[in-house]
């Protein structure tokens, strides 16, 4: 009897420490150092940084507003040549979320004020949807997207935009460029607003790119060849995970999620490579396990290297 009620009481003891722990974690930022292959990339764009950050999920109770405020403070201390911001960036886009659209938009407003290009797409809680069955609240989304350009962020919907080559303004890009380094940002996936068809096809054939998404469920949609890198968040990194395993969580295990966390491997079509921000905020409990707030930073590399190696 004592030695199964000492396995209790251990048992009991683990469980504690990881709700604990699973309390803290979320204020633990780690910032992933990857390198992205991106072919025909040009000169002025080697070995240069772009930063991405993604799921704030403001607005839920005890959000990580320290976490968010640190992430973005981190990307003004790195001064990456460009930020991408993957989406969800409230909780919830309801009635009355002025104060939270406002207050999210305050956080990430020192980007802009930094004077590092800012680009972002919105994710399904930016139109309200916290479940599948909730219809898309467009005209919230569209608050949030006009409070972001505002403060000189610029959201994509299914739009390439060619990227100033850094110390370069826009004005010095020739529509005729060959060399013209892309950013292609789509919609969101769950708000049935993503055509990464259409957006990719933006984009001259031979010209380098990066894909943004929120949804990682867009990227198999993009044709063979048309994305080296692509980013994307949504997933949380499965928000809980078992130690020492990252990708057996709640998330990969009980939904089936293909790809949560990283760079993929088999994943879309050939020729196409995805990145996954574990993000910094969370949805329906405000714990994270073995999978703590991410900024990743990634080096660009002429198609020579290899990725994330």
């Amino acid at each position: 009897m004592k030695k199964i009620k000492y396995i209790l009481l251990g048992l009991v003891g683990l469980f504690c420490f990881l709700i604990i722990w699973g309390l803290i974690e979320p204020y633990i930022l780690d910032t992933e150092e990857e390198v992205a292959v991106i072919p025909n990339l040009p000169a002025a764009w080697q070995d240069k940084r772009i930063g991405l950050i993604s799921d704030f999920q403001y607005g839920m109770w005890l959000d990580n507003t320290p976490t968010v405020r640190r992430s973005v403070a981190k990307l003004v201390e790195e001064r990456p040549s460009v930020v991408l911001i993957s989406g969800d960036f409230i909780y919830h886009a309801f009635k009355g979320t002025d104060p939270e659209i406002a207050n999210i938009v305050d956080l990430v407003r020192p980007l802009p004020e930094a004077n590092i290009p800012t680009y972002a797409v919105l994710g399904n809680h930016d139109y309200g949807m916290i479940s599948l069955d909730t219809p898309p609240k467009k005209n919230l989304a569209a608050r949030l997207e006009t409070a972001l350009e505002d403060v000189g962020i610029e959201v994509l919907e299914n739009q390439a935009v060619k990227l100033s080559p850094p110390g370069q303004s826009e004005e010095n890009l020739s529509d005729g460029n060959t060399d013209s380094f892309y950013l292609v940002g789509i919609g969101s996936h769950l708000a049935n607003n993503d055509r990464p068809k259409e957006a990719i096809a933006q984009v001259p054939s031979t010209n380098p790119r990066i894909v943004m998404m929120h949804n990682p469920k867009s990227f198999p949609a993009l044709p063979a060849n048309t994305a080296p890198v692509a980013v994307a968040g949504h997933t949380h990194g499965g928000q809980i995970r078992l130690p020492f395993t990252p990708q057996w969580s709640w998330l990969a295990l009980a939904k089936n999620w293909e790809h949560i966390d990283g760079w993929s491997h088999g994943y879309g079509a050939s020729g196409n490579k995805l990145y996954v921000n574990r993000g910094i905020g969370f949805s329906d409990l405000p714990i994270r396990l073995n999978c703590s707030p991410e900024v990743t930073l990634f080096t660009l590399q002429s198609q020579s290297l290899e990725v994330g190696e």
